[in-house]
């Protein structure tokens, strides 16, 4: 199972009560395989996604494909009707009752449900991805979450991704840029301001005139794609955005449609997306399958669960080649390989630092503005769905 790193450092460069949409997909011989791992079973739970968003939630669904696959563990995802507290703790048990040992949870939202099932299953490994149940509060935000060792909680240095993409664009000649952001959760502000920060510092180190760059910035409110996404990424075009960075799951699935119509061009999210359309040039990336196949190996072969995951809460940065852009520069005019390596070491030595301070959840935008400069003006446009 260690070729899972072996492919990761090839892909970035550096020198019921829910609905349950969910199914079962175990796809090997029960016959055909030993019994090693009989009676264990994998499930993962979307949150306001699904596991065919091209993004986030079908990128940690595929950590879970291809562990299983190759381990002849059973696999299955739930998909709840709603984001909400109850429909999740539901989801979760559901899974359970349904044979689940362990159980897959990507995103924020998951927190308080987490944080409740952890006590109730003990004996039922959870994954949690960007979010920590430890960060759960009261309404009077007194901390009440914990993190027990049957749970680990992976974050990833989204705004350094979204820096190297910022950074990148700029450096190949984008002037005017646009940012569309899903649910303004925490994940998701990182990746825009990084992105801004990387736009900035591009915009400094070439030496641009005031107000030389304009990035348009916007938030859907959803994951999901819709028309009134679309129509919205096609006004940002029409008013003069060369590259929008499309940050929200199935967002980006209507952000690549308008700029097919519109001559275009996008910055995919989570994972590489180039597959998804032409117009797309690069994807700030996070290791989401890799991740949760390295944690799910640690549960189920190599041992380290107790010593290295449960109960542990870490974060992959630039330095664990946790986030980064995918090894394909073809579609830049300027931006080369040895320029992105070059980046990547500022980033890994500290010569550029990125902040990763956030707004509140469900910022409008707003909170983008503190990483504007003189070079760079950013431009909150408001959601009209």
């Amino acid at each position: 199972m260690k070729k899972f790193l072996v492919l990761f450092l090839a892909l970035f460069t550096i020198t019921a009560l829910v609905s349950c949409g969910g199914t079962d997909e175990t796809t090997v011989d029960p016959e055909a395989t030993t019994n090693e791992f009989e009676g264990e079973k994998i499930v993962l739970i979307t949150d306001k996604g699904d596991i065919t968003d091209k993004s986030f939630n079908q990128g940690a669904y595929e950590g879970v494909q291809n562990y299983a696959t190759e381990m002849g563990i059973d696999y299955a995802y739930l998909k709840p009707a709603e984001a909400t507290d109850a429909l999740y703790i539901a989801a979760i048990q559901q899974a359970i009752a349904d044979g689940a040992t362990v159980i897959v949870t990507p995103g924020y939202l998951f927190e308080p449900a987490v944080n409740l099932m952890q006590h109730d299953y003990p004996n039922v490994k959870f994954i949690i991805l960007d979010a920590n149940p430890a960060n759960v509060t009261d309404e009077n935000f007194n901390p009440i979450g914990t993190i027990e060792d049957n749970v680990h909680s992976i974050f990833y240095a989204e705004h350094e991704a979204g820096f190297l993409a910022g950074y990148a664009a700029v450096m190949d000649g984008y002037r005017h840029l646009g940012f569309m952001g899903g649910l303004a959760v925490p994940a998701v502000q990182r990746f825009g301001h990084g992105y801004v920060q990387g736009i900035a510092q591009a915009a400094a180190d070439l030496e641009l005139a005031d107000g030389a760059i304009t990035v348009d910035y916007l938030y859907t409110g959803d994951f999901a794609a819709t028309p009134e996404v679309q129509a919205a990424a096609a006004a940002m075009f029409q008013s003069g955005a060369e590259v929008i960075f499309a940050c929200g799951g199935a967002v980006g699935q209507s952000v690549m449609a308008a700029a097919e119509s519109h001559s275009g061009k996008v910055i995919g999210v989570d994972v590489d997306q180039s597959a998804d359309s032409e117009t797309v040039i690069t994807s700030a990336m996070k290791s989401l399958t890799l991740s949760v196949e390295l944690a799910l190996e640690a549960i189920f072969e190599t041992g380290e669960w107790d010593a290295n995951y449960g109960g542990v809460s870490t974060t992959l940065t630039v330095d664990e080649l946790g986030v980064g852009l995918p090894n394909d520069f073809s579609k830049f005019d300027i931006f080369t390989q040895a320029d992105y390596d070059a980046l990547y070491a500022k980033l890994v030595d500290g010569t550029f630092v990125v902040s990763d301070v956030i707004g509140a959840f469900g910022d409008d935008g707003s909170a983008a503005e503190q990483f504007a400069t003189s070079i760079v003006l950013v431009n909150v446009i408001a959601f009209e769905g």
